[in-house]
């Protein structure tokens, strides 16, 4: 009789994984085509006298959350089970308020907690985060400063990771594998490997635990994401004090733009409200089904 147990999916492959189990790791091949992702939680059967795989992925269990990327419209899990999501920025190379602000829309989109990761510390001028600290603050987000290449300023991160599912996302260089090592203990090799071609990425996603007791989930997918399965409201709910407003403006379908009775627009002129978030808003939801 076959053992069934639940486990978690820690490493996925394009038709096998590796799951964690209750005593062990197994890897295991998929049973028929189930949508699975790293996260994923799955009910498994052992095989006692096996063959390659050690195990059957049978099921898999409801996502508490999942993280999506599209591409033609078409929405894909890239990840699952995640309670937070870190936002890499630099100031070299520079990280744009724009890619911050989308990963925001995004993880709030997914219900998912956002928080923004200043790296390189250790490399630039006292206060060159001040601004974008005091911004992202203002609005609830939880803004660590840190060098991930030194260790330093770990702490108080690794203290609110506890009991937490990150993932980590940032921009080339802006030292993403760096960090996972150091909170890991396991050596993170970037994912980007050069050749006379271009450019390469592995398709091994996994997750790690810690003795933190915080896992993290190190994936390629998610460089790029886009986010053209995304509806106004949802990247709306993504810019919050854009949101609070928005209900009002003196017309239901506002552009936000140079409405008559635009509360938001009212607010903008009276810098009650970042110009950086406004100008990002405007150009994220126009690059997204908006409207539709």
């Amino acid at each position: 009789m076959l053992k069934v147990q639940t486990g978690q999916i820690i490493e996925f492959y394009s038709n096998t994984c590796k799951v964690k189990g209750v005593d062990a790791d197994y890897k295991c091949r998929i049973q028929g085509r189930i949508d699975l992702v790293v996260g994923d939680m799955v009910n498994i059967e052992l095989e006692p006298n096996g063959d390659a795989c050690e195990g059957v992925v049978t099921e898999r269990l409801d996502r508490k959350t999942a993280l999506y990327k599209s591409k033609d419209r078409t929405k894909k899990a890239v990840a699952a089970n995640i309670t937070c999501i870190g936002v890499l920025a630099t100031v070299y190379p520079k990280t744009s308020n724009e890619f911050i602000d989308k990963w925001v829309a995004i993880s709030r989109c997914s219900n998912i907690e956002p928080i923004i990761i200043f790296n390189k510390s250790d490399s630039v001028e006292e206060g060159s985060y001040d601004e974008n600290q005091k911004l992202y603050s203002n609005l609830d987000i939880k803004t660590f400063l840190i060098s991930a290449k030194l260790h330093l300023n770990l702490e108080p991160l690794t203290e609110f990771l506890a009991n937490q599912t990150a993932i980590f996302v940032g921009n080339s260089g802006s030292g993403k594998s760096t960090l996972t090592s150091a909170l890991t203990g396991e050596v993170i090799l970037a994912r980007e490997l050069s050749n006379n071609q271009g450019v390469h990425t592995t398709s091994v996603s996994t997750l790690y635990s810690t003795d933190k007791k915080f896992k993290l989930i190190d994936s390629p997918g998610v460089r790029d994401i886009g986010i053209e399965h995304l509806l106004a409201k949802d990247i709306l709910h993504g810019f919050s004090e854009i949101e609070n407003l928005a209900s009002s403006c003196a017309y239901p379908k506002c552009s936000h733009q140079e409405d008559d009775g635009c509360a938001v627009m009212e607010a903008l002129n009276n810098d009650e409200i970042a110009q950086s978030r406004y100008n990002n808003f405007m150009t994220i939801v126009q690059s997204s089904n908006y409207g539709e």
